[in-house]
């Protein structure tokens, strides 16, 4: 059984309002996404890397592999129109070169921090349940609004888990999932757990972490920086 990382790179990051696209954008002279490459390229049980593109920064993609030495990168897709797009034609495209039964793990190329812990327990689950959703559990209090400016109720945090990535799953499994949503006229799901969800199937979770954040605003980028060059203190417990 074959695992591969599926990096997902086709946003153009309006909500960080820099000029180019947020998983490009060089952060202690490493451009974020290459952070991201690394730590799938580190990983003994990645046998192959393919990333989902935001157009016109293919070449750019292909000098950094090659600069940093990514030498798992194996495929680059275009993007699409949003994210559930952009998943589908990353897999469609995995699908062409690997075994229904092979693992894919789906990954924000935004989330630069994600540990060898972290995939090893993704591809762990995958293969014992099926699929695997990166997930912690939600520490704070929620409350409920139906206009965004005020809230006359809660919901029970334990009921609630946030959801990461990778998310995995089998090829031929995603793929069929991919089929079926378009079938049934879904088109913008907001992440393939979801995606999972809306089309009836049950997802399983594996081990995430508050370091393995997403980079999606400029303050972000200053979590990131901190935590590149935070180290935990001896007397720290596990």
């Amino acid at each position: 059984m074959v695992n591969i990382g599926l990096l997902i790179a086709g946003g153009s990051g309006t909500r960080m309002h820099q000029d180019i696209p947020k998983q490009f954008l060089t952060v202690n002279e490493k451009p974020v996404i290459v952070y991201t490459l690394e730590a799938f390229q580190n990983h003994p049980e990645i046998d192959a890397i393919a990333v989902v593109c935001i157009e016109g920064w293919e070449h750019v993609l292909w000098a950094y592999a090659n600069q940093f030495n990514i030498t798992k990168l194996k495929y680059v897709v275009p993007g699409g129109i949003n994210g559930q797009d952009s998943i589908r034609n990353g897999v469609y495209e995995l699908e062409k070169y690997f075994d229904s039964e092979d693992i894919v793990l789906i990954h924000d190329a935004i989330r630069p921090m994600v540990s060898a812990a972290i995939i090893s327990d993704c591809i762990r689950i995958t293969k014992k349940r099926g699929n695997a959703v990166t997930v912690i559990p939600c520490a704070e209090a929620m409350i409920q609004t139906e206009d965004g400016e005020v809230s006359v109720g809660s919901y029970p945090r334990e009921r609630l888990k946030r959801t990461q990535t990778p998310q995995g799953f089998h090829i031929g499994k995603i793929c069929d999932l991919h089929r079926r949503a378009l079938n049934a006229g879904i088109n913008n799901s907001v992440a393939s757990c979801t995606l999972m969800i809306e089309m009836g199937e049950r997802v399983f979770f594996s081990a995430g972490s508050e370091k393995n954040i997403k980079l999606t605003t400029v303050e972000d980028i200053d979590i990131f920086k901190a935590l590149l060059v935070a180290r935990r203190s001896d007397w720290l417990k596990d």
